[in-house]
């Protein structure tokens, strides 16, 4: 049987490696897997669209593979946005009831985010997300809903997820031009951190490194909430490009190199290790030359994220630790190091198994395309909940006045 279409939940992440769109079906409020699609990406530069034909051809017959394991047709979609023209923003505002104390609703609660989310950003820039830190009743802090309470002023600490509105555009276009209506937009390292995270490291504090093949998307949050956003120029690509220069070999050899012999850690790797390398003319090198040339850039990716941390205030809260995610959190002795200079426990953060969701997708380089799934689903779950609840007081007031 055919689902309806209000039931799927598509979602495209289309990243400088690959090009991945994924089909879920909500039933009786659980979400399944439906099918998937992957190619590799094209058109890509840096993790922003440089060409949208070759691009939007990828996403095409990611999404015509995708609809046929899901027996279903795709006709919108969920786009992931990345790259290092996004950036978060802290701000803080909120409105007075006058001197009579009253009941917060969510008309008070949207008010508070609005006045608080009214700062001045550049002609060139959207709001990817709104995210509530905290809400300050009354000089009450850490309250993180407020309706119901009452109060004479609502105050609020929000995040905001901006990003360039020209470059978040190219992406909508090209899954136009393939067939895909976009119907939101989600900043991937927060997705990443739906489908990684448990409720306990959001408490206690932790960062989310999604280590995309371009960039490093960095998740902050603290006591269940989102602290600070950051995206960082370093990503799995950088580490395959300094070993195709050092070894002079093709990029394509080089991420296999990096992928079979690599590993962030010198002394990790026996000195006498040799490998062979060079298809047309093999050559035998040390293995150990290959993590001479990946570690300093390992340890230039965690000092950069660790000064980040620091300059955005949320290097001391990360109780947790860090977790890292991503195609490029597989490269080896990349954890060691991470802890090295962050001084926290990490871990590598793969997504958490959905219903029917076959095994290839389990992997860290799935985290962001499984973790829009469970994003969106919980933002339509809690919207609908609204709207029930306000369905219910109308009938309520309605009732009242029979």
């Amino acid at each position: 049987m055919n689902p309806k279409p209000e039931s799927l939940i598509t979602v495209l992440d289309a990243g400088s490696a690959k090009t991945c769109v994924l089909v879920a079906e909500v039933t009786d409020g659980v979400l399944r897997y439906r099918g998937h699609g992957i190619e590799l990406s094209k058109g890509m530069r840096k993790g922003l669209i440089a060409e949208l034909g070759p691009a939007a051809e990828a996403i095409n017959r990611a999404a015509l593979t995708a609809e046929r394991v899901a027996k279903a047709g795709i006709e919108s979609c969920v786009v992931g946005i990345g790259g290092v023209h996004v950036r978060g923003i802290n701000s803080r505002g909120g409105i007075s009831m006058g001197s009579r104390m009253r009941e917060i609703t969510r008309e008070e609660v949207r008010a508070a985010v609005d006045r608080a989310r009214s700062i001045a950003l550049p002609p060139d820039r959207e709001v990817l997300h709104l995210l509530p830190q905290e809400f300050i009743l009354d000089d009450q802090a850490g309250i993180h809903d407020p309706v119901g309470m009452v109060g004479n002023k609502l105050e609020v600490n929000l995040h905001l997820s901006t990003c360039s509105g020209g470059v978040a555009q190219s992406v909508i276009t090209c899954a136009n031009r393939a067939g895909l209506e976009v119907t939101d937009t989600i900043y991937e390292g927060i997705a990443a951190a739906e489908s990684i995270l448990s409720a306990d490291e959001r408490e206690l504090g932790v960062c989310v490194a999604d280590i995309g093949a371009s960039t490093t998307e960095l998740a902050v949050f603290f006591e269940g909430s989102i602290a600070h956003t950051a995206v960082l120029p370093i990503g799995g690509d950088h580490f395959t490009n300094d070993l195709a220069v050092g070894l002079h070999v093709t990029v394509e050899e080089a991420e296999e190199l990096k992928r079979v012999y690599g590993n962030c850690v010198v002394t990790s790797v026996p000195q006498l290790n040799e490998i062979e390398i060079g298809r047309a003319q093999p050559r035998m090198v040390r293995q150990r030359f290959l993590a001479e040339i990946l570690e300093p850039r390992a340890r230039e990716l965690f000092t950069m994220l660790r000064d980040n941390l620091r300059q955005g205030g949320v290097l001391e809260a990360l109780g947790a630790g860090c977790v890292m995610t991503g195609g490029g959190a597989r490269l080896v002795g990349l954890q060691d190091n991470a802890e090295s200079l962050l001084r926290v426990p990490v871990r590598i953060g793969s997504p958490v198994h959905m219903s029917r969701m076959p095994e290839e997708l389990n992997g860290p380089e799935f985290a962001v395309a499984v973790g829009m799934l469970l994003y969106t689903h919980r933002t339509q779950m809690r919207r609908a909940n609204e709207t029930q609840g306000l369905r219910a007081k109308l009938r309520g007031i309605f009732a009242g006045n029979a």
